[in-house]
């Protein structure tokens, strides 16, 4: 009786050792449970991800800003900035994915449930990649997010080879009338660093919000290449758009603009969703696109 009651013991804390699983989060190694039956998620690239390996979930933000993405019969669970506790307590879920704009109430998030910090901020795709791997792990699609990880440096390789003799870049935001530049160490960096471009600015101030300039300084640095985000258009706010605020005297002298290289990236998924494997991908096809056959 004393020896089947050991063995019962011993198999059953195998087995609830083999439900957990160590990933890499924001904050270091962390103990998560694996397949957790109840999840919410309060951010977007993590969403991102988990919707490209098929994994559903119970609790989401609201609203999700980019257009491939949705919520299903996820139940709202407050705003990016602005989690509702009492919505998150009476889900009662397993598991809390937080991130990004959510990063600062993680210890708080904690008190509710197991919360992990997948936050996606100094090395864009490194980290991205690390993500994806975890979520593999959690919800038991490693073999997927093997092949996800795989088809995309494959597409990083394309990318950067498209752009091999396309001089040098500049990266700006427009936020309404207002324009931003951004350089290589700099929020959207990483794309300098991926795709190894040249950077048309290189004393770039590197602020979270890039560096306020003028259209006397778009036409100063005179960059082969403009990539533009439209933060306006990335939030869903009603705006002239991107294009309108570029268009006058100035930037229309630059080399980008003379040789049909200002390229408007797709805003909702690289500004609300970066790092996310689907928003990586939409960016690479997009440079592919603009690029390839030139």
């Amino acid at each position: 009786m004393l020896r089947a009651l050991v063995f019962w013991l011993f198999t059953s804390t195998s087995i609830a050792l083999a439900q957990s699983v160590e990933i890499e989060t924001y904050r270091g190694p962390q103990e998560v449970n694996i397949n957790p039956s109840k999840v919410v998620v309060l951010d977007i690239a993590a969403l991102d991800t988990l919707a490209a390996l098929g994994v559903e979930v119970d609790g989401v933000v609201n609203p999700l800003y980019v257009p491939y993405l949705n919520a299903g019969s996820a139940t709202a669970v407050g705003t990016l900035f602005e989690p509702n506790y009492e919505a998150l307590a009476a889900l009662a879920p397993e598991l809390i994915i937080a991130g990004g704009r959510s990063h600062e109430v993680v210890p708080t998030l904690a008190e509710l449930a197991p919360t992990i910090d997948m936050t996606i901020w100094e090395d864009t795709v490194g980290q991205g990649l690390s993500r994806l791997e975890a979520y593999g792990k959690i919800f038991d699609k490693q073999a997927v997010a093997t092949a996800m990880a795989a088809e995309l440096q494959v597409k990083i390789e394309r990318a950067r080879s498209s752009v091999a003799d396309a001089g040098d870049v500049l990266i700006l935001m427009t936020n309404g009338p207002k324009v931003s530049a951004y350089g290589s160490n700099g929020r959207f960096g990483w794309i300098h660093r991926t795709l190894s471009l040249s950077e048309a600015v290189p004393e770039v101030e590197q602020a979270t919000h890039g560096e306020a300039v003028s259209f006397e300084f778009i036409k100063e640095a005179n960059p082969d290449v403009l990539l533009v985000i439209d933060r306006l258009a990335a939030i869903g706010r009603e705006s002239d758009g991107a294009r309108a605020t570029l268009d006058n005297a100035l930037v229309r002298d630059t080399n980008a603009w003379q040789q049909d290289r200002v390229i408007y990236l797709d805003s909702a998924p690289i500004y609300i969703a970066n790092g996310g494997i689907q928003s990586l991908n939409v960016f690479l096809d997009q440079i592919i696109d603009a690029f390839e056959g030139r």
